[in-house]
C-alpha cells in the first residue's frame, strides 16, 4: 500500500470511531496491519476530568488510559479487522473485558502511545495484548483486552 493510501486508511479509522471530542483519546494512528495497531493520543491540559481528579495534582484517571487503549487497541483495531471502513458502517462495538496493569501516571499534556498485538480475532471478537508508553518510551500500562462487534437484528 503507497503512503498516502495508508494515510488515508488510518484517518478513514478515526473518522469512523464512535466517538467525539470530549470522549475521543485518539489523536492519530500510525501504523495497522492484520496483526497490531499503533496510535497516540496527548493528554491536553484543559481535559475536563483534570478539575477533579485531583485539583491540586491532577492525574489522568485510570479509567481514562484503559478507554484511550480499547479506542486504539480494540475499537479502530476491529473496524479495520472486521472490513467495516469499506462500508462505513458499524453497528456497534462492545468492550467485553479488561486485566491492565497501572505502571506509571500520566499528566496533563503528556504525548502517550497505544500498541495492540492481536492475540484472536473470530467470529466478530477482539483479544488484544495491549501496552501504553510515555513519550519517554516508558510503559504506562499494560494488558490484555477484548470486545465485540454487535451486528444490528435489521
Amino acid at each position: 500500500m503507497e503512503t498516502s493510501q495508508k494515510a488515508n486508511l488510518l484517518q478513514r479509522l478515526v473518522d469512523l470511531l464512535p466517538y467525539r471530542r470530549p470522549f475521543l483519546f485518539v489523536d492519530r494512528l500510525l501504523e495497522i496491519d492484520e496483526e497490531s495497531i499503533q496510535g497516540e493520543y496527548t493528554f491536553r491540559a484543559d481535559e475536563d476530568f483534570y478539575r477533579g481528579h485531583f485539583p491540586e495534582n491532577p492525574v489522568t484517571p485510570g479509567v481514562i488510559l484503559i478507554e484511550c487503549m480499547a479506542q486504539i487497541g480494540l475499537v479502530a483495531f476491529g473496524i479495520f479487522l472486521s472490513g467495516v471502513y469499506r462500508s462505513g458502517f458499524l453497528d456497534a462495538f462492545a468492550f467485553t473485558s479488561t486485566n491492565v496493569d497501572f505502571l506509571k501516571m500520566v499528566r496533563p499534556g503528556e504525548r502517550v502511545t497505544v500498541s495492540a498485538e492481536k492475540v484472536y480475532w473470530r467470529f466478530g471478537k477482539l483479544k488484544v495484548r495491549c501496552t501504553m508508553t510515555n513519550q519517554q518510551g516508558e510503559t504506562v500500562c499494560k494488558g490484555n483486552m477484548s470486545g465485540m462487534v454487535i451486528k444490528s437484528q435489521a
